[in-house]
């Protein structure tokens, strides 16, 4: 040790990251609660920030000022980020960051492998622990790096369709396999790879990356983009899991305890999608969303002909002023128009005028998990008006209207009773259980599922057919008419 080593008993380092991991445990536990995850993020970022100065000083990888003028770039980039990418954006974001995360670890396994290979001398000296961490961290950090970017492209339109065809499962079978063999060969040095070892461990180590990549490839472009909240969560998890195996790999205890957390919240939040879903995750990576509606034989034709009720703004003020509790229901397209504020605007002209209103948020609304939260919290709206599934639906037959904007698949009630269909026994939101049913929606194309949806046929259902904030806006505007 040199620089801050210096004067400092050995044990300095570990008590920096023994701090460093309480703080990012304080900080995800302040997460969980909307009103103190602000706050867990500064006391998360200041774990961070500890844990990066003390390893960067301590072994003098830069100089303070150097490490200073990093910190600010970083934070400029950063902050750049937050102010100018669209809240429809964070999604495509979100996954970016994940594949980062994973990409900067494998690099970091590989490099530290190259340093000890050349510092041992030969490459049998190196231990198993550090040689299996660096195969773990290859194949995870390669395949979540690949996969991240795909699914980024997928949610930012540029790859929007799910690449299919035939034997797909078994090209990945194979395709894993043969990065589980070379992972192999470069913990046991089989001579049987000869001509991969090279008397080091780099050669194999970069063979795994490529096959890594090409996996990560494989996995996510069938996906369809209703699972994509699954899969950024997934590769949430895969990003934690990869840094913790780096920090196996440099023996460095806070990078463990920051990856474990990563990919344990990952994968419970991964659980609790597929859950939101009704299902597993193998079926979300390894079976085609949609399929099953060419089977059930039902065209929008069958479901909407002569029984789609369209209404106007004016009708739907008239409706919402003898209501006493009405229950929006946000989805994807209110995102798509921007309509948030003008939502608020009108939740809260309700609110002014003693009638109850009500957020309902379906867990996989959106393209990531917690998008709608974020949506309308952007718009000012209250913590307490959001209400998840279980709480909001025993609620619905006792409401006069509930207004759907932009939503589709998390309100079809065909996932009661269509067997074959595609979201069958997915929990929805059982808005039709209301008085009235309000769905805004351009038009009677089906969601992501790729089904009809009997809903907006329902008896109790007017369809407000438009663009989320043009419609949105217009209420507001009646609405204020109505009152003045």
């Amino acid at each position: 040790m040199a620089g801050l080593a210096d004067g400092l008993p050995p044990e300095t380092l570990q008590i920096a990251y023994l701090l460093a991991g309480v703080l990012f445990i304080l900080g995800l536990q302040r997460l969980t609660h909307p009103r103190t995850a602000a706050r867990g993020n500064l006391i998360s970022a200041s774990g961070m920030v500890l844990a990066v100065g003390a390893t960067v000083l301590w072994f003098e990888i830069l100089s303070p000022l150097v490490l200073a003028a990093a910190l600010l770039v970083g934070a400029a980039i950063g902050t750049w980020l937050a102010t100018t990418v669209e809240t429809t954006d964070m999604p495509q974001l979100v996954g970016l960051f994940n594949g980062f995360g994973g990409g900067a670890s494998a690099l970091v396994a590989g490099a530290e492998l190259v340093d000890q290979v050349g510092t041992a001398g030969t490459a049998s000296d190196l231990s198993v622990t550090v040689t299996a961490a660096a195969g773990v961290t290859g194949l995870v950090g390669a395949v979540t790096f690949c996969g991240s970017l795909v699914a980024a492209g997928k949610l930012h339109g540029v790859l929007e369709d799910p690449i299919r065809y035939s034997g797909e499962n078994v090209v990945k079978a194979v395709t894993l396999l043969a990065a589980v063999v070379v992972g192999v060969a470069l913990v046991t040095q089989s001579p049987r790879f000869g001509p991969l070892q090279l008397g080091a461990f780099a050669t194999p180590y970069w063979v795994l990356l490529a096959l890594a990549s090409i996996l990560g490839v494989l996995l996510v472009v069938p996906i369809g983009g209703a699972d994509m909240p699954v899969v950024i969560a997934l590769l949430n998890a895969c990003s934690g899991l990869a840094a913790a195996s780096t920090g196996f790999v440099l023996d460095n205890s806070v990078l463990i305890i920051a990856g474990t957390l990563v990919g344990a919240s990952g994968i419970i939040l991964t659980v609790i999608m597929c859950r939101s879903m009704n299902r597993s995750l193998r079926n979300v990576l390894f079976s085609e969303y949609g399929g099953a509606s060419a089977a059930a034989g039902r065209d929008g034709t069958d479901v909407y002909e002569g029984r789609v009720k369209s209404t106007s703004p004016e009708e739907v003020v008239l409706l919402l002023e003898t209501a006493r509790r009405v229950v929006i229901v946000p989805g994807y397209g209110m995102a798509v128009g921007q309509a948030q504020h003008a939502v608020a605007e009108l939740a809260n002209l309700l609110e002014a005028d003693g009638i109850e209103v009500v957020f309902a948020i379906h867990p996989v609304a959106g393209r990531m998990p917690g998008h709608m939260n974020v949506l309308l919290a952007e718009a000012n709206i209250p913590y307490e008006q959001m209400q998840e599934l279980s709480a909001v639906n025993p609620t619905f037959s006792q409401t006069d209207l509930v207004l759907v904007t932009g939503a589709n698949d998390v309100v079809n009630p065909t996932a009661y009773s269509g067997e074959e269909s595609p979201i069958a026994g997915m929990p929805v939101l059982n808005v039709w259980e209301a008085e009235t049913v309000v769905v805004n929606k351009r038009s009677l194309s089906p969601g992501y599922a790729g089904i009809p949806n009997p809903l907006f046929a329902g008896d109790n259902t007017l369809m407000l057919f438009g663009d989320a904030r043009e419609c949105m806006q217009a209420l507001v505007n009646e609405y204020k008419q109505t009152r003045s």
